[in-house]
């Protein structure tokens, strides 16, 4: 299981506390959680330029109202350029604190890929 810094080094834990520091602001997160999967893609095509591969799991209510692609839009753009110079590939899952708690009381396995 990646842990937040993913085991990539300082310029990755850079990168994390940026992006992590972005959506806070943007969105006025809930909960955030910030995976750095780079290492999992040593040697791809896409990492050879230096950029990482990252996912986030956010919980805010700015995502109320809206559909999976307006929230994956706000997460890009609370990133702006860093979409361009950091990172490579990112995976979104983006909730409202409303379908958070759902999920919560569903009792699904916290590592499940779209809990939050």
């Amino acid at each position: 299981m990646p842990s937040e810094l993913g085991g990539s080094g300082a310029v990755n834990a850079e990168r994390l506390a940026r992006i992590r520091a972005r959506l806070e602001e943007a969105l006025h997160t809930m909960q955030i959680e910030v995976i750095d999967d780079s290492h999992l893609h040593v040697g791809h095509a896409g990492a050879r330029d230096g950029r990482g591969h990252f996912r986030v799991r956010i919980v805010a209510a700015a995502f109320d109202g809206l559909n999976v692609v307006r929230r994956h839009q706000l997460v890009y753009r609370a990133l702006g350029e860093l979409m361009q110079t950091d990172i490579h590939a990112l995976g979104v899952s983006a909730f409202t604190p409303e379908e958070a708690a759902q999920k919560r009381g569903v009792g699904r396995s916290s590592n499940e890929e779209d809990s939050p």
